[in-house]
């Protein structure tokens, strides 16, 4: 009986010891193996697809030359002109990314952390509930409205007459034209007022088609009652509706397809690029072309922004990267539409090229003009 309580309380300290290191042992054991999970956690997070895209600057391709051996613009039936010097190029921002190909989060660190690319979300270029397949085909469409619209501006700075036919594409659900106007119906008046489908030529930026009906409508306030005189299988409809507030003012839901008649053929190729953002470039690209004299004087000129039929230059996104393109491919200028003069200042370009303020077509050509002949000054952006 001694014995034992001589070892059980002779030795107290040896025994709290061990029961001590055990403990620690497993504290240890325990906070190595936290850390190890940690540490996978983490790993396997840097390795997770995220829905992010990267922009990096993309091609450019000089509209007044060529593309794999074959001229970027052609017309026929009429004269056209080929000049050996100079650049009109448009540029494009390549995207990395995408539902069927998210990036990871080192991916996109190390493209934030790049001067020349920006991550952005995932659903500027992917909207919700439209697969990848959707946004390109759309793209294509947007890409061929592009250059019907720029040929419709170009032939307008040159006063060469064009027939542009306002025809209803179809109709926006829940907007007071839907179940009224149909798709296919041709709008040639508006409040009694016709509608003009060929420019007079006395103004490049006259409003023609679409451009007309569009104006007409979305001026007045939003509330106030609009008439649309229609041709629909042969006969003449009158409808009359409320407006509402829409993107740009006033309202009622009708989108316009003009059917385009031009007294020439224009032919743009450029491979499988997509988008309407190379419009103004493709309208100078198409003048150029009809023209005898270059409207470039040899110098290289880059830009981007959309255009519409009546020659209105439209902000576009991508802008830093463009402007980077545009810098590695030797361009001196870059021409940028007013909407987008905000983008300019985030490029690591900026400080290499003369960046020009545009509104318009006529805008641009004054523009290439200056250029061209080193007399008046550039219209610029400004912080």
């Amino acid at each position: 009986m001694w014995a034992a309580r001589e070892a059980g309380v002779g030795e107290p300290g040896r025994g709290v010891d061990g029961h001590k290191v055990c403990i620690m042992v497993r504290r240890v054991m325990t906070l190595v193996v936290a850390l190890v999970l940690l540490v996978g956690i983490g790993a396997a997070g840097l390795l997770l697809p995220l829905p992010y895209l990267v922009a990096a600057p993309g091609v450019t391709v000089n509209t007044v030359g060529e593309l794999q051996g074959e001229p970027v613009i052609t017309v026929e039936g009429a004269d056209s002109y080929e000049h050996d010097e100079g650049a009109l190029s448009m540029v494009t921002v390549q995207y990395a990314g995408g539902p069927e190909h998210r990036l990871n989060f080192f991916t996109l660190v190390t493209a934030w952390l790049s001067p020349t690319q920006a991550v952005l979300p995932e659903e500027l270029l992917f909207p919700a509930g439209r697969s990848p397949e959707e946004v390109s085909e759309r793209q294509s469409v947007q890409m061929n409205d592009s250059q019907t619209d720029a040929t419709a501006a170009a032939l307008n700075q040159l006063d060469i007459d064009y027939e542009a036919v306002p025809q209803v594409a179809e109709t926006v659900e829940d907007m007071p034209a839907h179940g009224v106007v149909e798709s296919g119906d041709v709008i040639t008046a508006v409040d009694g007022r016709t509608v003009p489908t060929s420019a007079t030529g006395d103004d490049p930026e006259e409003l023609v088609g679409s451009a007309a009906v569009v104006e007409w409508v979305s001026s007045r306030e939003p509330g106030e009652p609009v008439e649309l005189t229609l041709e629909r299988d042969g006969e003449t409809v009158d409808v009359e509706m409320e407006t509402r507030q829409g993107d740009n003012g006033a309202a009622v839901g009708v989108l316009i397809a003009d059917d385009m008649d031009f007294p020439l053929e224009v032919e743009i190729s450029v491979g499988d690029i997509g988008g309407p953002s190379a419009g103004m470039m493709f309208s100078l690209g198409i003048m150029d072309r009809l023209t005898e004299e270059s409207l470039t004087g040899g110098a290289n000129i880059a830009g981007s922004g959309t255009i519409t039929s009546d020659g209105q230059v439209g902000g576009i996104s991508g802008i830093p990267q463009k402007m980077v393109s545009a810098r590695r491919d030797g361009a001196d200028y870059f021409l940028v539409a007013a909407e987008s003069c905000s983008q300019v200042f985030q490029s690591d370009a900026y400080d290499d090229l003369e960046v020009v303020r545009v509104e318009t077509l006529t805008d641009a050509v004054g523009a290439l003009e200056t250029i061209r002949t080193g007399e008046g000054e550039l219209p610029r952006c400004e912080r």
